[in-house]
């Protein structure tokens, strides 16, 4: 925004004949309160629905599904999220934070500028024409939010511990019967257009479009427990699995290394996570059986592998459905800066699910996360991943059998 303009100087105005002028003591008015001791701004909320309002556009009547219809989280999850990044925002402000009215911009404007810009996906002009402020205002509010959620909100994507992890492996064995199962994994690739300087063949993938690659592990509940992005979309799916921390830790047996399962026939089953035929097959990465003339146990392991690795892509669906920034395509974004984008979107997911806020069913949730890219198929297949996986197949044939 350009600065204001100081009002010229004129000449003194003669006083008029008769006219005292009375003056006013300095401390008539009481002082502004500082910002920490301001109660939540409310005022923002009533003027962008007014904005919205006047510009034609539908919006639920209920004023609490209307706060989620654009920003979508209820108000009590907005109000946590601010409590978060309320002293960065407050401390370090970024500079020229200020409205068309001259105000400084309140934490929660701040927020819901940040929030409605990654929750839809629209430019930073018709953003800021939503909320009385420019473009610039609403990078610059939008990457404070970022870097402040980043490093204050990162408890809510984090691998759990062994308590929480054996309630994960319980409940997707109770619902989908595999046994000492720890999660799925999947990825998507988040579209970018590049300046020509930067626009070379590593981040052109097979659909020939630029991207960035996200590579997410969930839970029974679709919440991220590991994430990986940076990486070029050119990469495969296996290649980045194995450029990730997670990978390396795997490997080196600080990853899925918690108490091993007997199985009916007295054999061990170690913790793993489900994947799709575009992962190797490795003793903890399990993946589906290929080709044609199946046998029943084949066929039986396959459809419990498929609901289980289903938890990975359904959750990215919902993770670009409801943060579409993540789901239209980027307009030359900082790629330095894009993994923080992504990774406060996956915290967001997360909050939702910690706080068991939902969204609202009018929200259109992609049906396929990344629509335009054929299936890989990986044949890379590790000679201990193989044997694991027929110990699980062999385990769920007496399973069935007994009941």
């Amino acid at each position: 925004m350009p600065p204001m303009n100081k009002p010229k100087k004129g000449k003194p105005k003669d006083k008029e004949p008769g006219k005292l002028k009375v003056a006013r003591p300095r401390s008539a008015a009481p002082p502004p309160l500082p910002p920490e001791l301001r109660g939540p701004d409310t005022e923002w909320w009533y003027a962008f629905l007014q904005k919205h309002a006047e510009s034609g556009r539908s919006a639920p009547s209920d004023e609490g599904e209307a706060f989620r219809h654009f920003f979508r989280i209820s108000r009590q999850t907005f109000d946590y999220i601010c409590s978060i990044v309320r002293e960065d925002l407050i401390s370090r402000p970024p500079s020229g934070l200020i409205n068309i009215e001259g105000r400084l911009l309140s934490v929660e404007k701040q927020v819901a500028i940040a929030m409605r810009r990654l929750a839809s996906g629209d430019s930073q002009v018709s953003v800021g024409a939503a909320f009385g402020v420019g473009q610039s205002t609403v990078s610059q509010v939008t990457w404070r939010f970022i870097e402040s959620m980043e490093e204050r909100a990162r408890h809510h994507l984090v691998w759990p511990g062994q308590e929480r992890m054996e309630e994960i492996k319980a409940k997707l064995e109770a619902v989908y019967g595999l046994p000492n199962c720890c999660g799925a994994i999947d990825a998507t690739h988040i579209i970018m257009t590049l300046p020509a300087v930067e626009s070379s063949e590593d981040w052109c993938d097979p659909a020939k479009n630029y991207s960035m690659f996200l590579q997410g592990i969930v839970d029974d509940e679709m919440r991220f427990i590991d994430i990986v992005t940076g990486w070029p979309g050119s990469m495969t799916f296996s290649r980045l699995l194995r450029c990730s921390g997670f990978f390396k830790l795997c490997e080196a047996g600080q990853r899925l290394d918690g108490p091993v399962k007997i199985s009916a026939e007295n054999a061990e089953i170690r913790e793993f996570i489900a994947g799709d035929s575009c992962y190797p097959l490795l003793p903890w990465l399990m993946t589906p059986y290929e080709g044609k003339n199946l046998s029943a146990p084949m066929l039986n392991y396959n459809a419990r592998q498929k609901s289980v690795r289903l938890l990975g892509k359904k959750a990215l669906a919902r993770l670009k459905g409801s943060w579409r920034i993540l789901h239209k395509v980027m307009w030359r974004p900082d790629k330095n800066k894009l993994p923080s984008l992504v990774l406060v979107c996956c915290l967001l997911h997360n909050i939702l699910i910690d706080r068991k806020d939902e969204l609202l069913s009018s929200v259109q949730l992609p049906d396929d996360h990344d629509t335009g890219y054929n299936e890989e198929n990986c044949e890379q297949v590790d000679p201990n991943g193989k044997v694991m996986r027929e110990i699980i197949t062999g385990h769920l044939q007496s399973y069935e059998g007994s009941n």
